[in-house]
C-alpha cells in the first residue's frame, strides 16, 4: 500500500478552504482594506459646527454632507508658533477632538471633508479656545519644599496626561543650573524628590513639557534640604499588643532592630495577622527604611514580600484590628497607615525562591523603601506583613533600619 505523507495531504485539503476564508475577507466595506475611488467628485462641507473647549485642546461635533464618497473630516491646525497639526476623523462618527495646543488662547481650526479618492471639500474654518494646557496647570501648582537630603516636587495631574518633569539644581561651581533626568508622568499625582544635596540653601526649579513639545516657564525657588540620619536602634523597643504575631523558635521580635544581620530575625508562627509593633523611644519623621530579608531564603518561604507600615503619634497607643487593603492615611484607632511596600522581583527574572547568586548579592545589601511624603512623625510603629513570598501565614523578617529626622 502507498504511504501517504499526512502533512502533504492536510494542505491539500485545507488550501480551497483558505482561499475562501481569503476571498471573504476581502469582501467590499472591510475597514482594514484601503478602498480607492476613481470618483473625482467634490465633496461638500461639514455644516452645523459647534465647540466644546478643554484643557489643551476642543472637541468638535458637525454634521456630515450626504456624500456617499466620503471617507473622513481632516482638522488642521496650528498648535503653537512652530508647529502644525493635523488630525482625522471617519465618516462613522459626527466628532473630531483637537489637541496640543500651547496656550489659553483663540486658534483657528480648518476643516475639510475628503473622499474616498483624497479629493478635498472647501475649508470650513472655525474658532477654537482651549482652556490653560495641562502642563502649564501642573507646573503652576507644584509645591516645592524641603526634602529629606533635597528637595520635593508634589502637586496633582488630574486629568492623567502624560507629561514630562524636568528638575534643575544649580551648581555653585559651574554657576549654572544643571538638568537632572526628566522624570516621565502619568498618574494623577505628581511626587517627585531629588536628593544628595546639603543642609544648605539650594536654588531648584522645575519646567514641564507635554508630548506635542510645549514647554512651561521655568519655577525657581530656594530650599533649606532636611537633614537625614540612622535613627538610633538603641532607643527602639518591643510594645507588644494582643494582635501582634506569635512568636516561634525563639527568634523575638526585638532582633528585628538588633542592628546585627547574624543570628536571630523575627519569625512568628501560623496565625491570622503577622504584626510586629516597636516604639522609636521619640518623635520622628520618616523619610526612608531598609529591610532584609532572610538570607537563607531569599524571595521565598516565609520570607517578607509585601507589608504595611502602620505609624501612631501618641503615647501608648491602643490596639486595634487593622483593616486589610487599607490605602494610605487611613486611620484605625490611634493608628495611621503610613504605606503599602512590596519587595521587588529578582532582578535575574527567575521564580521566586530561584534567586541566582546576583539577586542574592543585592538583596543581602537591604532592600530600600522610600516613605510617602504624607506620612506623619511618629512614636510607633506596626509592621504588618500582608503576604510572604511563598504564601505562609507567618513569616519572617531579619532586620530594619530607619531614616529621618528626629523632632
Amino acid at each position: 500500500m502507498k504511504h501517504i505523507n499526512s502533512r502533504k495531504y492536510l494542505v491539500y485539503l485545507l488550501a480551497p478552504m483558505f482561499a475562501l476564508l481569503v476571498m471573504a475577507s476581502c469582501k467590499k466595506g472591510d475597514p482594514n482594506i484601503e478602498v480607492i475611488s476613481d470618483d473625482l467628485t467634490k465633496p461638500e462641507v461639514v455644516t452645523n459646527v459647534s465647540v466644546e473647549n478643554f484643557n489643551g485642546g476642543a472637541k468638535i461635533t458637525y454634521k456630515l454632507p450626504d456624500s456617499k464618497n466620503l471617507l473622513y473630516v481632516l482638522a488642521q491646525y496650528n498648535i503653537n508658533d512652530n508647529r502644525t497639526r493635523e488630525t482625522k476623523a471617519s465618516y462613522y462618527t459626527d466628532t473630531i477632538t483637537v489637541d496640543g495646543f500651547a496656550r489659553a488662547q483663540e486658534y483657528e481650526v480648518t476643516l475639510y471633508a475628503v473622499s474616498r479618492a483624497n479629493v478635498k471639500s472647501d475649508p470650513v474654518t472655525v474658532k477654537v479656545s482651549p482652556t490653560t494646557p495641562n502642563y502649564q496647570l501642573i507646573n503652576t501648582n507644584l509645591a516645592i519644599t524641603p526634602d529629606f537630603g533635597g528637595a520635593n516636587f508634589y502637586g496633582l495631574n488630574g486629568n492623567k496626561v502624560p507629561v514630562s518633569l524636568h528638575i534643575l539644581v544649580y551648581n555653585e561651581t559651574t554657576k549654572a543650573y544643571e538638568e537632572n533626568e526628566p522624570e516621565y508622568i502619568s498618574g494623577d499625582t505628581i511626587d517627585v524628590s531629588v536628593r544628595g544635596l546639603p543642609p544648605t540653601p539650594q536654588k531648584v526649579g522645575v519646567y514641564t513639557m507635554d508630548r506635542f513639545g510645549n514647554k512651561s516657564d521655568t519655577v525657581l525657588k530656594t530650599v533649606t534640604p532636611l537633614s537625614e540620619s540612622m535613627l538610633d536602634k538603641s532607643k527602639f523597643f518591643v510594645y507588644k499588643l494582643p494582635s501582634d504575631g506569635t512568636i516561634g523558635y525563639g527568634w523575638e521580635f526585638r532582633y528585628f532592630f538588633d542592628g546585627s544581620l547574624e543570628g536571630n530575625g523575627w519569625h512568628t508562627i501560623s496565625s491570622p495577622k503577622t504584626i510586629g509593633t516597636f516604639g522609636l523611644g521619640l518623635t520622628a519623621k520618616i523619610s526612608r527604611f531598609v529591610v532584609w530579608q532572610r538570607p537563607s531564603d531569599f524571595f521565598g518561604f516565609q520570607n517578607t514580600r509585601k507589608f504595611t507600615m502602620w505609624g501612631a503619634t501618641k503615647d501608648n497607643p491602643a490596639d486595634v484590628n487593622l483593616p486589610v487593603g487599607s490605602a494610605p492615611g487611613t486611620v484605625a484607632g490611634d493608628w495611621v497607615n503610613m504605606g503599602n511596600f512590596v519587595f521587588p522581583n529578582p532582578q535575574s527574572g527567575l521564580p521566586a525562591n530561584q534567586a541566582n547568586a546576583a539577586d542574592k548579592e543585592l538583596v543581602a545589601k537591604g532592600v530600600n523603601f522610600t516613605m510617602p511624603r504624607i506620612a506623619p512623625a511618629v512614636k510607633y510603629l506596626r509592621f504588618e506583613v500582608t503576604q510572604t513570598w511563598g504564601g505562609q501565614d507567618y513569616v519572617n523578617a531579619m532586620e530594619i533600619s530607619l531614616y529621618g529626622n528626629p523632632l
